[in-house]
């Protein structure tokens, strides 16, 4: 195939110069009428002079029209040698390219040439990246979809069917006696309540990730509010037999940042601090500042998480506990929740984990 092609390119070369030679002789005949004309009418000596030398070259040297021949092969030998590489460095570019079109998007166009040629393979290369790298793009994000359409059925379905059948045993008297009763209403009501909160989470995380939600900016002593937030999870450390500690950096590390939403945020990162280190006993809040960015650090040392699944903790629905059991796994937008409230402060949030403790470290501008 790539000799076919490089033929036909020759084929192209050798019919420009076949046009070239034609011209050149049409110009040649119309050259020497008008030597002979200037030859018989003008008296002018250095005319006269250049006609002979003129006729001497022509008639003497090359032998009339021999060196027309001698001149189209010379020709003809100097413009195939010049534009070999050039018809050779095409035809590679077009054989790639035909590549690349039926899916193989790794190839990458190599040339020898230099000049434009170079350049329209470069940029053909830059082009097929960046066409790789949206393609790739695509299919991550839809697969994100078909995982977050999957995932969020099974979470609104499956409470919803407790829902369901508990309502259906009341309806229809299945149950023994008032106390019975109460407690298929108390289960259906918890069970709408996680129902309400996983929707309203969803929301949520929809308008944060849109950019559609607006945040109530003002200055924050940080080291307050994280005072506050942890006072008001005595109740919860209590309630699962664990213990905090504070130690917070004597600086105040003002902040400008929605109270709300910084709030929620630290109240997730705790809450999962809860559920998965009771294990460790201890829930250590640390702050401090370094270059200028206030650091949040949540230290549990319960259950580790596992280098496979921190890169994921903070995508959405992603949950460590494989089985989606609510009552262990939560609904699995805490953290990403978290991510989006940090980054929509121009913060950053990060995770480290080994056999001794969790650390969820939060940044975020000072003031």
């Amino acid at each position: 195939m790539k000799n076919k092609r490089l033929y036909k390119y020759w084929l192209a070369s050798l019919a420009d110069i076949a046009k070239a030679v034609i011209l050149t002789c049409m110009t040649l005949v119309i050259s020497d009428a008008t030597l002979v004309y200037l030859q018989e009418y003008t008296n002018i000596r250095l005319i006269n002079y250049i006609l002979r030398i003129y006729n001497f070259m022509k008639y003497r040297i090359f032998g009339g029209f021999t060196y027309i021949i001698i001149g189209a092969l010379l020709f003809s030998v100097f413009y195939l040698l010049i534009t070999y590489r050039k018809t050779k460095s095409l035809v590679a570019i077009i054989d790639e390219t035909e590549i690349m079109a039926n899916g193989d998007l790794d190839r990458l166009i190599e040339v020898k040439s230099k000049g434009d040629i170079k350049n329209l393979a470069k940029n053909i290369n830059n082009i097929s990246k960046q066409l790789k790298d949206i393609t790739v793009e695509e299919r991550r994000a839809q697969q994100t979809k078909s995982d977050l359409i999957t995932n969020v059925s099974h979470d609104l379905r499956t409470p919803l069917t407790s829902i369901i059948g508990y309502l259906e045993i009341i309806d229809t008297d299945q149950y023994k006696d008032e106390v019975a009763l109460r407690y298929y209403v108390n289960i259906a009501y918890e069970k709408s309540k996680s129902l309400n909160l996983l929707i309203n989470d969803l929301f949520e995380l929809t308008k944060m990730q849109n950019n559609t939600i607006k945040l109530d900016k003002v200055d924050i002593n940080l080291v307050e509010l994280l005072g506050q937030v942890v006072a008001y999870f005595e109740y919860q450390f209590n309630s699962a037999k664990m213990q905090s500690r504070v130690k917070f950096s004597e600086d105040k590390l003002i902040v400008n940042a929605d109270t709300g939403k910084l709030v929620r945020a630290f109240e997730n990162l705790l809450s999962n601090a809860i559920k998965y280190g009771q294990d460790g006993y201890y829930v250590d809040v640390v702050t401090k500042i370094e270059e200028n960015m206030a650091v949040v650090q949540i230290i549990n040392y319960g259950q580790s998480i596992s280098s496979i699944d921190l890169p994921y903790i903070f995508d959405r629905l992603y949950r460590v506990e494989k089985s989606r059991n609510s009552n262990i796994g939560g609904s699995g937008l805490g953290l990403a929740i978290t991510k989006n409230i940090i980054e929509l402060h121009q913060g950053m949030i990060s995770a480290y984990s080994d056999n001794d403790k969790t650390i969820f470290e939060v940044r975020l501008p000072i003031k």
